[in-house]
């Protein structure tokens, strides 16, 4: 899967320049930072690591390979079509990089369950979203919960030599990947946020809590059903992915984990970017009303 990316002319900020939220600058900041750290890897060429068979079979005993590929399927359409919905040549190469990594992911995970005889159901068809804007929030928003989470399950999964250190090496490209995804998209809803039309920002920031509220309800409902089917088991996999990789982990310890490798995964990038808060401002709050409960109940 070769792919030459676009390139964006414009000069960007110069180091230590200080740059505002919502201007040309930030833009081509935020663009270029994705850009300029591309990987260029090709998917046909990963070199496989043979596996002793009790690790070949915990990794094909997780719950996560469909809801993977699908995933990854799914975001690679909903980029694209924004790709194709913005007009903005700079925000448009971006993206269509953006695109083409989330399609790489969907190949990488494809072919690594066909090395390993990991058996997936057979693929739902991918529908273009009829609102391209909601697609890309929804699926921005959705990486930004994953991969707080899965930042942490994968440093569990290194630690405990769940995942071999060859096995961890071929998916670090990935999991960089995915840091640097939430990096440009939660940069652009700050600057699309402040360039909007005033008359159309009531109607995104509605749109913004609709899609968290649909994201948290999505969630919930699949904790509600963890237990009663596999399906619900394997999309709960970022609540309950320490207990999958053989691991007894309370959640502070987990959320501390999960704090410390989103820090970690984001810190190499320009500290004028924006980072998420939501999640783990979400998991700070959380702990800290445990601490307080502690006490008392003790």
């Amino acid at each position: 899967m070769n792919y030459i990316p676009g390139r964006i002319e414009a000069a960007g900020p110069a180091l230590g320049e200080r740059v505002r939220l919502g201007s040309h600058a930030h833009k081509i900041l935020f663009c270029r930072a994705l850009l300029d750290t591309h990987d260029p890897y090709t998917p046909a060429l990963i070199d496989w690591p043979v596996l002793e068979d009790d690790v070949r079979a915990k990794i094909v005993s997780l719950p996560i390979w469909d809801m993977a590929v699908q995933t990854e399927g799914r975001t690679g359409l909903f980029v694209q079509t924004f790709a194709d919905f913005v007009r903005d040549p700079e925000l448009k190469t971006a993206l269509e990089m953006d695109a083409f990594e989330e399609k790489r992911h969907k190949i990488v995970l494809a072919d690594m369950v066909q090395h390993y005889g990991i058996v997936l159901e057979p693929e739902p068809p991918y529908i273009k979203p009829k609102d391209a804007e909601w697609a890309f929030m929804r699926s921005g928003f959705s990486e930004c919960i994953d991969s707080f989470f899965g930042f942490g399950l994968f440093k569990i999964a290194k630690d405990t030599g769940f995942f071999p250190p060859e096995l961890i090496d071929t998916f670090e490209p990935v999991m960089r990947e995915e840091g640097r995804h939430i990096l440009f998209f939660v940069n652009w809803v700050a600057w699309w946020r402040r360039n909007m039309p005033w008359w159309r920002r009531p109607y995104f920031e509605l749109k913004v809590w609709a899609v968290w509220c649909f994201l948290i309800w999505e969630r919930l409902d699949m904790a509600k059903g963890m237990g009663e089917n596999t399906k619900a088991q394997e999309n709960n996999f970022t609540l309950n992915g320490s207990k999958e990789l053989g691991v007894e982990i309370e959640f502070p310890e987990l959320a501390a984990i999960c704090l410390a490798e989103n820090d970690r995964r984001l810190a190499p990038y320009d500290a004028r970017l924006i980072r998420p808060k939501f999640v783990p401002g979400a998991i700070r709050l959380v702990l800290r009303l445990m601490r307080k409960k502690t006490p008392a109940t003790a």
